[in-house]
């Protein structure tokens, strides 16, 4: 019985090893906001100017680190090399907060500080999050939603952008999502300010 169990260990070992050797990719791709809040000495701040940005709903598609390209209405394939730092839902998340925070001048939560005040909510889905085949163009789709405002008490939209690429392959796909994400992130902050 022990000769099974060290047999079936060193196969279990030698499997993880495996996993160690895989080539790592060139590069991992991250977003970066165009605009971040200054430094400052902080505060007390009103509920009303809180605004807590949920991490957005994202089909399959786009809840991995890997970048499609859709092909026609029917296809996905994606993009050799082209791997995110972690999904793009929760980077898009941040790149939001960074964003609402520097434009608008509200006070913004992560949905892990639930234990403060959240005052209002921004939640949504990112629905597009890739990059087209045919000319070759990014694409950020992402339908928000705002509530626990006064008035009114929830109020939706949409908000797009598209940047061309010129050719598809994993930096320009990086550059061209990042300039889309903060397009788009600099339309919410502007939807949003009080």
């Amino acid at each position: 019985m022990r000769s099974l169990f060290l047999a079936s260990a060193a196969l279990a070992l030698g499997g993880c090893s495996l996993g160690l050797t895989a080539k790592a990719p060139a590069f991992l791709m991250t977003l970066t906001p165009d605009q971040r809040p200054p430094a400052s000495e902080g505060g007390a701040v009103e509920s009303a100017a809180v605004l807590t940005v949920m991490t957005p709903l994202a089909p399959q598609a786009i809840a991995t680190t890997r970048l499609p390209v859709a092909q026609g209405q029917t296809a996905l394939a994606y993009v050799k090399d082209a791997v995110w730092v972690e999904p793009p839902a929760r980077l898009f998340q941040r790149l939001l907060a960074e964003t609402i925070r520097a434009r608008s001048g509200r006070v913004v939560l992560d949905p892990r500080q639930f234990n403060m005040d959240p005052g209002a909510t921004l939640s949504g889905q990112l629905l597009r999050f890739d990059v087209d085949e045919r000319g070759a163009t990014a694409i950020v789709v992402y339908d928000a939603t705002l509530s626990g405002e006064a008035d009114p008490p929830v109020r939706t939209r949409r908000f797009e952008a598209r940047v061309a690429m010129g050719r598809i392959d994993a930096q320009s796909a990086s550059q061209a999502l990042n300039r889309a994400a903060n397009q788009v992130a600099a339309d919410v902050a502007d939807w949003v300010k009080r």
